[in-house]
């Protein structure tokens, strides 16, 4: 008897960017945690996504085989072969340089159907209507931005045609490069999961924002670091406007302004994060110890005035 059970009935798209070689994989679903058993991806090695009834399996076995040079359409064939229930699956694979395998069981519960296109694919089960992966596709074909912005652009079209007939609960994306090394965790660029949310896909768009803040605030040390100052106040700058609810950001940004010498810049900074949370001002009075702000008594006097 089959086992019903993982249930990710869902729609997903996996995708390779010819631009960059970024490849990704992105999911929403009426199911807790999809993105714990849907999403597979590799920097170097290619993207997959198993869902329907899910052999959990088909992700990394069908990474195995990416990885040892197989084709897609050759690696999926093989896992299908071998798996008794592949009437109940629905999988997508792409490699490094495009090349997508898709399927589609039989058994799949309607509607159920996928669609490729270059170098990406589509696919959906137990959907509200038939017409939910054509507009997945014609959505990420004619979208903006990077291939995250594209992925989401993908998603966010499923649930405009109604999407999962139960619904939604949780969203997943997970982008790699293109390029294999041997330290792959550093080619991961993307990893976000949204659990269990009423609203998966704006929760996954606010994480990736938020990711992106982050990410150009270490932009703006890594700048700093070669001598690139105004550079890196830029970046700074574009990453505390892009999460301006978050006081992590632009309390390292006022520590970076007044330890190289910008102090009256970085005092109304202080000032805003101080009056947000006192704690801010007993971390930054720790700092000096740990070798990140200089040890000046007062410079570290005017700026916990500001509290």
């Amino acid at each position: 008897m089959l086992n019903r059970f993982p249930f990710a009935h869902t729609f997903s798209i996996v995708a390779r960017d010819p631009l960059t070689g970024q490849m990704g994989v992105a999911v929403q679903s009426h199911w807790f945690s999809t993105g714990s058993i849907v999403t597979w991806a590799e920097p170097g090695v290619g993207a997959i996504a198993t869902q329907s009834m899910v052999e959990v399996s088909y992700g990394p076995l069908g990474l195995n085989g990416l990885r040892d040079g197989n084709v897609p359409a050759e690696v999926l064939s093989q896992l299908l072969k071998a798996d008794e229930n592949r009437e109940v699956r629905q999988v997508a694979m792409v490699d490094t340089k495009g090349r997508v395998a898709v399927h589609t069981g039989n058994r799949c519960i309607a509607e159920a159907g996928h669609q490729s296109g270059n170098q990406f694919s589509v696919q959906a089960n137990m959907m509200l209507k038939n017409t939910v992966w054509p507009a997945m596709a014609a959505a990420y074909e004619s979208a903006q931005g990077d291939l995250a912005d594209r992925l989401l652009a993908a998603l966010d079209a499923a649930q405009a045609e109604g999407g999962d007939i139960r619904g939604k609960q949780s969203a997943a994306m997970l982008v790699v490069n293109g390029k294999r090394s041997e330290t792959p965790w550093a080619g991961i660029l993307v990893d976000l999961r949204v659990e269990d949310h009423p609203e998966p896909l704006l929760e996954l768009r606010r994480l990736l924002s938020v990711q992106r803040a982050y990410e150009s605030m270490n932009r703006g040390d890594a700048l700093l670091s070669e001598g690139k100052v105004e550079e890196a106040f830029e970046a700074y700058d574009r990453g505390a406007k892009l999460a301006p609810h978050l006081a992590e950001l632009p309390f390292w940004q006022a520590v970076t302004l007044a330890d190289t010498g910008r102090v009256e810049e970085s005092l109304p900074i202080f000032k805003r994060v101080f009056e947000e949370d006192p704690n801010w001002a007993l971390l930054l009075q720790r700092l000096p110890a740990a070798g990140l702000l200089k040890a000046d008594a007062s410079l570290m006097k005017r700026i916990l005035e500001q509290g």
